[in-house]
């Protein structure tokens, strides 16, 4: 497997499927997830673009080092590493593919590098939630945020697999929809990037450097410049972290917006829904 040069010290490892010289594609997975996430719409896209796969800082086969998250695991942070991996690999007017917080890292980019993309295609999270957070059902779902940010978190799961496994094993079935069957093989698969010595903690970085997602879109305020890159949102039906009706601010965020609504899945449409997610790289690219 190749890996990137060191940015802040971390290297990138990533798939490449396709051909160099065809229209890159970039796909970024989410949490709690790695790169083989994306594996199924690389396959559909692998005939006619150029298809670059990684694994986030802190997932999968990428460094995992134990350093302080705001520094290092921030969204700005993985943007940086996504960007050196692009710059390196020579790509421009990339396409680029996230959900979770490959959606997240794939935003930040658009802010901090619009001139390496094309488009961005990504399913939530979104911005413009704002209050309604505080709705019952889907405030309900966000307690794993603050679990992260605990010492127990790590004393109750991290280097131990089976404890690993069933964490894993609770969000792959119930941020789903209704007729996904999770793959016993991916995830043992999963539970094997997770589960040794410090691989889980490195995987909540993220969520410790991102802070309080309640006081976040609490927060939240309209841009003074929106994203000018064009965005494609994929909104599943049955995402109980982010109701379809919540994609009717995104207008406010972003100067070109579509939003796809995908029917009969959950949070996971790369997995759920390959054809989907590869469909709309599809229309997205130039």
């Amino acid at each position: 497997m190749p890996t990137g040069a060191p940015v802040d010290g971390f290297t990138l490892s990533f798939d490449r499927l396709g051909s160099v010289g065809r229209p890159p594609v970039v796909l970024l997975h989410g949490w709690p997830g790695d790169r083989t996430d994306m594996a199924s719409v690389a396959e559909r896209l692998g005939d006619e673009f150029d298809v670059v796969v990684p694994d986030l800082r802190g997932f999968g086969a990428s460094d995992k080092h134990l350093r302080d998250p705001g520094d290092h695991y921030s969204l700005v942070a993985q943007a940086r590493s996504v960007t050196g991996l692009i710059e390196e690999l020579g790509l421009s007017h990339v396409v680029l593919g996230g959900y979770d917080i490959g959606s997240r890292v794939g935003q930040q980019l658009a802010k901090d590098r619009p001139d390496l993309l094309s488009a961005i295609v990504i399913t939530p999270p979104a911005p413009g939630v704002g209050s309604r957070i505080l709705s019952e059902a889907p405030f309900r779902e966000f307690w794993y945020q603050s679990f992260h940010h605990l010492d127990l978190a790590e004393k109750l799961l991290d280097g131990k697999p089976d404890a690993v496994r069933d964490y894993l094993e609770y969000f792959w079935t119930h941020w789903s929809g209704p007729d996904f069957i999770m793959d016993a093989a991916r995830l043992e698969h999963l539970t094997s990037a997770y589960g040794p010595a410090g691989a889980f903690v490195a995987s909540i970085g993220y969520y410790r450097a991102a802070g309080n997602v309640v006081a976040r879109y609490l927060g939240e305020t309209v841009p003074d410049e929106k994203i000018t890159v064009p965005t494609t949102f994929l909104w599943a039906e049955h995402d109980p972290l982010f109701l379809p009706a919540w994609s009717d601010r995104v207008g406010e965020f972003f100067a070109q917006v579509t939003v796809q609504p995908v029917d009969g899945v959950g949070h996971f449409v790369p997995v759920e829904a390959p054809d989907t997610f590869a469909g709309a790289i599809r229309q997205a690219s130039p």
